[in-house]
């Protein structure tokens, strides 16, 4: 991943963000120390998604292993008052 300092990344954003736009991700530093990082959107929903399909399929291998009254106290746990 290419860095670019902040002046450059204010001076150049355009071009920067065309960069970007097609796939590349960059890291902005101040002083020579990261402080952002530019990245496609679609890269981001990508690994969002990804996260959250790891997500269920963890809790759906712990609640296959639970007995039908221990999965229906899980699934009203949050319902008590």
């Amino acid at each position: 991943m290419e860095s670019v300092g902040v002046y450059e990344a204010k001076t150049h954003l355009p071009r920067l963000l065309e960069r970007v736009s097609r796939g590349e991700s960059l890291t902005i530093t101040r002083h020579g120390r990261p402080v952002a990082r530019l990245v496609p959107v679609e890269d981001d929903a990508r690994s969002r998604a990804l996260r959250a399909s790891r997500r269920i399929l963890e809790r759906r291998s712990r609640l296959a292993r639970l007995s039908l009254s221990e999965l229906l106290d899980t699934i009203h746990e949050g319902h008590r008052f």
